[in-house]
């Protein structure tokens, strides 16, 4: 089908058309030194395909598909990618072996410190990131990717870049993130939200089995 602007047509179920937002276990590492306390190592992104309503999307990771400079230049850490709640930075990123990878920062506030202690005590381990897509590539079922890498089904991300890194602590849905937009700042409250939860950790075994039976 070729490059393409967006993949998705409006979702039949009435919500957001792309939910910009990728989770991974990323095996945060601590850097050695004694001057290196707040300071860690991660893998944020990788080509892993994700099951979103619309279909597999796939980040490419080949050579100028990713662009870093976000990241590089003005990167910053948050906590479950809440805007008020900056943990930090990002020193400098990177692509490497299809993953991409970080190394961050915390910053000294009393915040910070106490994410930071859960994250070196291994309570918290998750890392989000929030990313823009500028061109797709559709794939077709059965056929394979201009590059010969993939195949379709599936939306491939051939532009596309990392706006943030956030620690989570909870993901609903590691398979399509928090279920929200990156723009959107918005948390729905009690008993709706526990509904919301519920539904999208049932979805979360549902995705899990079947990519293990792909």
């Amino acid at each position: 089908m070729g490059i393409r602007k967006c993949p998705m047509k409006k979702n039949p179920q009435g919500e957001n058309d792309f939910h910009p937002i990728r989770f991974m276990e990323a095996g945060i590492r601590a850097l050695e030194g004694d001057e290196n306390e707040k300071r860690f190592e991660l893998s944020f992104s990788s080509e892993e395909p994700y099951t979103r309503w619309y279909g597999v999307e796939i980040l490419d990771h080949s050579e100028g598909c990713m662009d870093l400079s976000r990241l590089q230049s003005m990167g910053v850490v948050l906590f479950n990618h809440n805007t008020n709640k900056v943990l930090g930075k990002v020193e400098k990123a990177w692509n490497e072996e299809q993953r991409g990878k970080a190394v961050i920062s915390f910053d000294d506030d009393d915040e910070a410190e106490v994410i930071r202690k859960k994250v070196s005590g291994g309570t918290l381990k998750g890392v989000s990131v929030g990313y823009s897509v500028d061109a797709w590539e559709e794939v077709a079922a059965g056929k394979k990717s201009s590059d010969g890498r993939f195949t379709g089904p599936c939306y491939i991300a051939k532009k596309w870049t990392p706006l943030e890194i956030s620690i989570v602590s909870v993901p609903a849905d590691p398979t399509v993130g928090v279920g929200r937009t990156y723009e959107s700042e918005k948390h729905t409250e009690g008993k709706s939200a526990e509904l919301s939860l519920l539904e999208r950790m049932i979805q979360v075994n549902e995705n899990r089995i079947s990519l293990q039976n792909h």
